[in-house]
C-alpha cells in the first residue's frame, strides 16, 4: 500500500515529481509519512518539519493521515 503526495517546486524538483507513491500503510502519523519520505531518492532534502496539508488544511507532525485524504508537501515560498 501507499500514500500519494502532492509534491511543489523544490520539493517536486528534489524528488523528479510533482506527485509521489510513499510506500507506507494508512493510517499514520504525518511524523512518519515525512520519516518515510526522507528514506527515498531526494528526500534529503526535507527540513525537519515540511509544511504538510491534508484534506487542503496545515496541519501538524501528530494528524493522522487516512487512504482517502490528499496531502501535500510544500516548501517555504519568499516573495516580495
Amino acid at each position: 500500500m501507499s500514500v500519494p503526495v502532492l509534491l511543489f517546486a523544490s520539493y517536486a524538483d528534489a524528488f523528479g515529481s510533482r506527485r509521489l507513491e510513499v510506500p507506507v500503510s494508512a493510517p499514520l502519523p504525518v511524523a512518519s509519512l515525512v520519516e518515510a519520505m526522507r528514506g527515498l531518492p531526494g528526500g534529503e532534502r526535507l527540513p525537519a518539519t515540511p509544511l504538510v496539508a491534508v484534506n487542503r488544511q496545515w496541519v501538524g507532525a501528530e494528524t493522522m493521515i487516512n487512504p482517502q485524504d490528499e496531502v501535500a508537501v510544500i516548501p517555504p515560498v519568499a516573495g516580495g
